[in-house]
């Protein structure tokens, strides 16, 4: 199937003018109809407030002071994700707990009136300190600082989530999420990524709620770790004994893919970039899987988009600041096509963006976003 999409026209009243800037695609148009769940995808976790150093010259060294030439702030956590899907044109819904003061204000603002992200399933948390997390970015690595206070007794999640075309889900070892079955049940196709198994077990019956997932999609080390496989490529195909479609990321390599329904692979090498800062990289990988997905694109486009959306976010500082959108989609693909010497077959790779990108815009690419500093409070 070709993808197509039509520039976004009507729109959810949710959306706010900064949102309609940054979704100027909608991915799914040619698929909407009446009657069709109000939300694209649906998450839940934590919300963090980022802030971001930058312009570091090397790690800090115990005993001395280290001064940054940038510092930004955004929400991160799981609102990495959702700023990712929000800026492909998806319709994002999320579930998380914030914090009743100016950090939760922030960040909660930056998420409804910035990205248009429903933050109806969400709450404000009487008492509750926001967790914090610092991050230095130097020489494309990076180092955290988290800080946090126990989060509140209520789970984040509805019992009941609201209907979505797609969940995206964090699974964690020897713990079963509710909200995942009961999704699975309405028709919410699931998509989950995994964190590092603490517990050195790595046993793929400790993941109880991979059985309703759609997608699974790990690192090389986790895949190999969770089957035993001796190669990332091996462990893509072992885990589709779990779950239909099993994504593989390859770091500097790019990814596979297997489908078990249709029986295809896929495999797309990364792309090269200068990396700056790898922060939510991971997250906008996965969004980019899901936006390829859900609009009924083949597996290795749907993997290339999610290769390039996290290629373009390295090149900034930030988690949520980094994800792309359709603007810079659309500025990388007619920048490369203009350089001499492309490979045509690499080309080709990335032709199903002709006719989907919006129309070219005078902006230079790469593009650099201006890192915003810190501001607190909601706005009149």
């Amino acid at each position: 199937m070709t993808p197509s999409s039509t520039i976004a026209g009507e729109e959810p009243e949710h959306l706010t003018q900064a949102a309609r800037c940054q979704a100027q695609v909608d991915p799914l148009a040619a698929l909407r109809a009446a009657g069709d769940p109000p939300w694209d995808v649906y998450l839940t976790g934590t919300v963090f407030l980022d802030i971001v150093f930058t312009g570091l010259d090397s790690a800090p060294v115990r005993g001395t002071e280290s001064w940054a030439r940038g510092m930004g702030s955004s929400p991160g956590g799981v609102a990495n994700m959702a700023t990712a899907l929000a800026r492909l044109g998806l319709r994002t819904s999320l579930a998380a707990a914030f914090g009743d003061d100016h950090y939760g204000e922030y960040c909660w603002d930056a998420l409804a009136r910035g990205e248009g992200i429903d933050l109806a399933p969400s709450r404000s948390v009487p008492g509750w300190h926001s967790p914090v997390t610092v991050s230095m970015a130097y020489e494309g690595e990076r180092t955290m600082v988290s800080h946090g206070h126990e989060p509140p007794p209520e789970e984040p999640a509805p019992d009941f989530p609201p209907r979505a075309r797609a969940a995206v889900a964090s699974l964690a070892p020897g713990k079963r999420a509710p909200w995942i079955a009961e999704a699975a049940r309405a028709g919410t196709r699931i998509f989950a990524d995994v964190g590092w198994d603490e517990t050195g077990a790595w046993d793929l019956a400790a993941l109880p709620d991979l059985g309703h997932c759609e997608a699974f999609l790990p690192n090389a080390a986790e895949a190999m770790r969770y089957t035993g496989a001796d190669c990332p490529r091996a462990a893509a195909h072992a885990l589709t004994e779990y779950v239909p479609v099993a994504v593989v990321t390859l770091g500097s390599d790019g990814a596979y893919a297997v489908d078990r329904r249709t029986g295809e692979s896929a495999e797309v090498p990364a792309i090269a970039v200068e990396a700056l800062d790898p922060t939510g990289a991971g997250d906008v990988f996965v969004a980019g899987f899901v936006t390829g997905t859900l609009a009924g694109w083949p597996l290795a486009d749907r993997l290339a988009l999610a290769g390039l959306t996290a290629a373009l976010s390295v090149q900034e500082f930030g988690g949520s600041l980094s994800a792309p959108g359709w603007s810079e989609i659309g500025a990388w693909w007619r920048r490369v096509q203009s350089v001499p010497g492309q490979d045509p077959e690499a080309l080709r790779r990335y032709g199903f963006l002709e006719g989907l990108v919006p129309e070219e815009l005078d902006r230079p690419w790469p593009l650099r976003r201006a890192v915003p500093t810190i501001g607190f409070g909601r706005s009149a």
